[in-house]
């Protein structure tokens, strides 16, 4: 089974539309935020608890898994979606960024990228046709072609590399998948250049895969130039193909991205903010180690109908987390990635109203801009 896409309705407004992508472990609606469960896990987060937020994707690391615990040994244990206890879809990232980060510690070449571990120094060797071995050994539902991200800002010599790169270990991607189920989803580049990114889109488009990302994002290029670069790339990619924003970001950001023809996101943000403290809730983002909330029995959100919400207080929520209680982890991402899943929805349903252009106008947002 290879993966499907259909377009269930659209906005006269923007540019944003629903869909349904189906994988061979179930269908999830879109516009839809995946969690990202970088080692095999949403942190702080069963599976089950996940299900009853209403995810139906979540997002996990090759970089990460292919280290420890390796992916041959995951696949020796069923595969991915057993090792973790998730029987909804899967998406692989092809390791590309985490590679990238390791800007110290890594060397590109045509056949690959060679690096060190940042766990114990260990020095191994990343190629397409590797990265889709992993991806298939862990059994994914959605694996993302091996491409080269560069750093904001950069000489246009070395995102045009980049650019060069990136189509050819594509197509390498391509011709190495030997796993019927599922599918690879290409990966644009371009830097902030237009040009460059309509070209590194044609080159893939060429390619035809069932769908396509818009990655390089998000490296420190600030709102306006994200938001710009999304604006051009987006109408660049196949209508019929779900397109996902790699690594993107707050409800501003997805809400932006949406209107403009984005399908799919990701982000640590709603994960890591919660076991830093952070809330996002109707009235703005809460900081939840202020003093103002010690006494505070209030929910953390009047309007949220999370467990979190309906069941403690600020007071409590403030207390577990300076204590540095496990739970206080748990109970704030139980909120954060539940108003991700209701944010994704309402989205959803002002498509469907065919006023989405109002309802980012009325929104009130958490904006971290």
């Amino acid at each position: 089974m290879t993966i499907g896409f259909r377009i269930t309705g659209s906005c006269p407004e923007t540019a944003a539309r629903t869909g349904v992508v189906t994988t061979e472990h179930g269908s999830f609606e879109t516009p839809a935020f995946m969690p990202v469960g970088t080692s095999a896990t949403v942190k702080a987060m069963l599976p089950e608890q996940l299900k009853a937020s209403g995810f139906g994707c979540i997002l996990s690391n090759t970089y990460h898994l292919y280290l420890r615990p390796g992916h041959e040994r995951i696949k020796r244990l069923g595969g991915l979606h057993r090792f973790m206890g998730w029987d909804r879809s899967i998406l692989t990232d092809s390791g590309g960024f985490q590679v990238f980060s390791l800007a110290t510690l890594r060397k590109v070449k045509e056949e690959g990228v060679t690096f060190r571990s940042h766990i114990d120094g260990s020095l191994h060797s990343l190629t397409p046709e590797l990265a889709i071995e992993i991806q298939e050994a862990l059994g994914s539902d959605i694996r993302m072609a091996f491409d080269e991200c560069v750093a904001f800002p950069a000489e246009r010599k070395e995102v045009e590399e980049a650019v060069r790169r990136t189509t050819d270990w594509a197509r390498r991607c391509r011709d190495a998948s030997r796993r019927e189920e599922g599918g690879i989803f290409a990966i644009v580049q371009g830097g902030m250049h237009p040009d460059l990114r309509a070209r590194s889109a044609g080159e893939l488009v060429e390619l035809d895969f069932p769908g396509y990302a818009i990655g390089g994002v998000s490296v420190g290029e600030g709102k306006d130039l994200q938001w710009e670069t999304v604006a051009v790339t987006a109408p660049l990619l196949p209508e019929a193909r779900p397109r996902y924003l790699m690594g993107v970001g707050t409800p501003q950001d997805i809400l932006h991205a949406v209107s403009r023809g984005i399908d799919m996101f990701d982000c640590v943000m709603p994960t890591r903010n919660a076991r830093n403290g952070t809330l996002f809730t109707s009235g703005g983002m809460v900081t939840i180690k202020q003093a103002q909330y010690a006494d505070d029995p209030a929910p953390l959100d009047a309007a949220c109908d999370c467990h979190t919400c309906r069941t403690f207080s600020r007071a409590y929520l403030r207390h577990l987390y300076l204590q540095n209680e496990v739970l206080s982890s748990v109970l704030l991402t139980v909120h954060n990635l539940h108003y991700y899943a209701t944010w994704m929805a309402r989205i959803r349903e002002a498509i469907g109203r065919g006023n989405l252009g109002q309802f980012v106008k009325e929104s009130l947002v958490c904006d971290n801009r």
